[in-house]
């Protein structure tokens, strides 16, 4: 039986996963992560706790997708929380590819 930390990060790689056609060749090229807590206040422009957050690739580094798994979870209960994980990821995919969200999903 998986720990709801388990179970979370399954829930956002398997969402990831749906972005795969998405980001095409660039798909190697992204990592995407997990974090329990954001590792810092929230910067000035982020206006509250962010739910996730973008790292652009820098050098050999890939780019880096990072949900934070208690915010998530302190909004979303239950079943809301794949939607939510769903919406945060389309927002930082589409920030990495420099596109509105709804490029990334039309269903937004």
């Amino acid at each position: 039986m998986a720990t709801r930390a388990e179970a979370f990060d399954d829930l956002v790689l398997e969402t990831a996963e749906r972005f795969r056609p998405v980001l095409g060749r660039r798909w190697h090229d992204v990592e995407f992560a997990v974090e329990d807590i954001p590792p810092q206040e929230p910067a000035e422009w982020e206006g509250g706790v962010p739910l996730a957050r973008l790292w652009p690739a820098q050098g050999r580094l890939p780019a880096r997708v990072v949900v934070y798994r208690r915010p998530v979870e302190g909004i979303a209960p239950g079943s809301d929380r794949a939607l939510v994980v769903h919406e945060v990821l389309v927002e930082q995919i589409a920030l990495l590819l420099g596109v509105p969200p709804h490029e990334v999903d039309p269903g937004l």
